[in-house]
């Protein structure tokens, strides 16, 4: 009977094998450039494409930030939160 963690060493291994070759091609990154400025190229590619795209990236990226700061707000006024690390009497 195979048990969970070999299970997750498989699709650990099977993650890194797949996982480079579509970051590889999703990303044409080249050898001499960092992150940020492949990142910012497919970013400019991806807005000449399709401007709305950006907006919509833009609005999701906002929204999801706001979501984990209304999550951080409910968990310190509706919890007990800053009394477990003592911050709190």
């Amino acid at each position: 009977m195979i048990g969970a963690i070999e299970i997750l060493i498989i699709a650990v291994i099977f993650g890194i094998i797949y996982g480079r070759d579509a970051i590889d091609k999703t990303f044409r990154k080249s050898a001499n450039e960092g992150v940020v400025e492949s990142m910012a190229g497919d970013l400019k590619e991806y807005y000449e494409e399709d401007p709305q795209r950006m907006v919509k990236l833009a609005v999701f990226i906002v929204s999801a930030i706001l979501f984990v700061v209304t999550g951080i707000y409910w968990a310190v006024t509706r919890t007990d939160f800053l009394k477990m690390i003592g911050l709190d009497q």
